[in-house]
């Protein structure tokens, strides 16, 4: 049996503005109506799928496993936009990145307060 992430639901405020927030700063498709969703797909056949939510919103999580390249094009995208963002998940590191596990990573939040993070390398895969 193969066991895998198949698509998680994201709270939002506002689905349309967090989806495409992702959607750009990522570089990846156009978030994309299902039922009352959005979803943002992402190239490991996952998807996050937006839903607007009148609730307070609990702060999640996301990191996102990708390239050098990429993970250029998407922090160049994360200054040009000035958006606040910090090496460590407690954000005490602000205005850097981290180098753990012999790679980069970066953490910042979008519009609902998500922490969304970037890394280049996985987690324990150094040594």
């Amino acid at each position: 049996m193969s066991i895998r992430l198949n698509h998680t639901i994201v709270h939002a405020r506002d689905k349309q503005a967090s989806a495409s927030f992702l959607s750009e700063i990522l570089g990846v498709g156009m978030p994309t109506p299902y039922g009352p969703f959005l979803v943002v797909d992402v190239d490991n056949e996952v998807s996050l799928d937006y839903i607007d939510v009148e609730t307070e919103i609990g702060s999640q999580h996301y990191a996102f496993l990708v390239d050098d390249a990429d993970f250029e094009e998407i922090f160049g995208r994360i200054r040009d936009r000035k958006l606040r963002h910090w090496a460590d998940p407690g954000r005490s590191k602000p205005g850097e990145i981290n180098t753990n596990d012999g790679g980069r990573g970066v953490y910042w939040q979008d519009p609902d307060g998500h922490l969304l993070e970037i890394i280049t390398r996985p987690y324990g895969s150094e040594g």
